[in-house]
């Protein structure tokens, strides 16, 4: 009888364990440790299901067992899971020494992988918590006849979403919206052989997501290269295990800031992809600005943008690593970068160049913990010609479903969307195709309502547009105000 583990029983296998966490450790830290374990778990199960097949295929020969082609993943003597099953005191200190040992065996594919807990602090994790969990983990076998790759990684994705939920405001930094994902992706249409780039890529969701694709479609999807940054340690960890329970190996995922240092990098310039997909953290102010004023790879070329916002800095990373030729990407961003002024010589800079394809308003709710508006951003190398000198307006602000708090993309949301797209289509209310010159005349304010709602003035400002002026005008003048008290202060002086 097959020991196939069901969906259900697998997510409530998975939940379990940081059920047993609740009491100890806050819901933003449960990732930390339960990941790393998820995925020792099944390094070591497959490792026994490949032992038994090797010993199978060479008649019982014990040597090839230590032939490295033969495995996923090398498991050292004394690094397994049942190695560390077997202790009943210092078990941090076993998980520790076994992580470390697995990583200086496999140093090409997992090094930092088991991300840095502090797995020894007894305080925060006594032994009875840490065997109660290597327990629970030890109740099912995740081996690949048990558990395939894709049921594995779907149940990989179902804990980040938990985790997302459970943890509040810790989730935006690793969880993206899958939905919206699934739209971008269904839109940008991965190719067999294509190279595909995130550049703050948390959990590898979009790069999955894009494999994923190929897939459902039965196209060849082993050839594809998948190529990551993320500036988060543990998060950037949490991508290279979510890939590997994927079944997905042709990847690389760098830990480091891409703004002050891009990782990727071909003969002095920043490689080039065909696929772009990426959630950028919104308007961030905690960046090298001076850094990229000067930068090297010349990534400022449609200006430098001010150090409250880091968003076009983004945008312009991503527009100088698509391939020449066939280069597309798709960016979530808030809605705030398609008319603030601040940024409007960019925006001039960007319509010109003809890079913009399609901007699509998908309304509220998108962003975790974020009543902010979302809008995707399409742009290409090169365009088709008849989408030369144009750019699509979609507004799909009612294609969005809620469901309690939740705000997501149905399968029909996503075709509707993606068949206006692919089409190229005009439709009523809903999508309006203008020229770049028309654009410009608007300021090249990329807002869809003004191109779609006829009533819709040009300077009329949406709810986010207006609480972010209000607080940019609020920092500059408390900013005059210092600078008055530092005025006054030297003339009483």
């Amino acid at each position: 009888m097959s020991k196939r583990i069901t969906q259900e029983e697998l997510e409530s296998y998975l939940w379990g364990s940081a059920v047993l966490l609740r009491t100890s450790i806050d819901a933003g830290a449960y990732k930390q440790y339960i990941f790393p374990l998820l995925f020792f778990k099944r390094i070591s199960d497959v490792y026994d299901e490949e032992c038994e097949k090797i010993l199978e295929e060479y008649d019982g020969d014990e040597s090839a067992l230590e032939w490295e082609e033969n495995h996923l993943f090398m498991v050292p003597n004394g690094a397994h899971w049942k190695d560390v099953r077997a202790k009943s005191e210092n078990i941090g200190a076993a998980l520790v020494d076994a992580f470390a040992k697995i990583q200086s065996a496999n140093p090409d594919k997992l090094q930092g992988i088991f991300g840095d807990a502090a797995w020894t602090n007894k305080n925060r994790l006594p032994d009875r918590l840490l065997k109660d969990l290597i327990e629970h983990f030890s109740s099912q076998t995740l081996s690949l006849e048990n558990c395939p790759e894709d049921e594995l990684g779907q149940g990989y994705e179902y804990l980040i979403k938990k985790f997302a939920d459970d943890s509040g405001h810790t989730a935006q930094e690793f969880y993206t919206n899958r939905t919206v994902v699934h739209l971008m992706t269904e839109m940008l249409k991965p190719k067999s052989g294509e190279s595909i780039y995130d550049p703050t890529c948390g959990s590898a969701g979009m790069l999955i997501s894009a494999i994923a694709y190929l897939k459902e479609k039965g196209l060849e999807w082993r050839n594809v290269s998948a190529y990551g940054q993320e500036i988060n340690a543990l998060t950037s960890a949490i991508g290279k295990m979510n890939l590997f329970l994927h079944g997905i190996k042709d990847f690389e995922i760098v830990n480091d800031d891409t703004l002050a240092r891009p990782a990727f990098i071909e003969n002095g310039e920043l490689k080039r992809f065909n696929l772009v997909l990426a959630n950028p953290p919104y308007s961030i102010s905690q960046w090298d600005r001076q850094l990229f004023a000067s930068d090297k790879y010349g990534r400022n070329f449609l200006g430098v943008p001010t150090q409250r916002r880091a968003d076009y800095a983004f945008i312009q990373h991503i527009l100088k690593s698509m391939d020449e030729e066939n280069g597309r990407c798709a960016i979530l961003l808030p809605n705030g970068i398609l008319n603030r002024y601040e940024e409007q010589g960019m925006r001039e800079k960007m319509v010109q160049m003809d890079y913009v394809e399609t901007i699509i308003n998908i309304g509220k709710g998108l962003f975790y913990n974020s009543p902010m508006e979302a809008c995707i951003m399409i742009c290409r190398t090169k365009k088709d010609f008849e989408r030369k000198g144009r750019i699509q307006f979609i507004n799909a602000t009612d294609q969005v479903e809620k469901n309690g708090t939740e705000s997501f993309l149905t399968d029909e949301n996503i075709q509707v969307i993606a068949g206006a797209y692919l089409n190229f289509q005009e439709v009523e209310g809903f999508s309006k195709i203008e020229t770049i010159e028309k654009v410009l005349q608007n300021n090249a304010s990329l807002r869809v309502q003004l191109y779609i709602n006829s009533n819709c003035e040009e300077d009329e400002l949406d709810e986010n547009c207006i609480s972010e002026n209000a607080a940019d005008w609020l920092e500059e003048s408390n900013k005059m105000h210092q600078a008055f008290d530092i005025l006054s202060e030297m003339i009483r002086r």
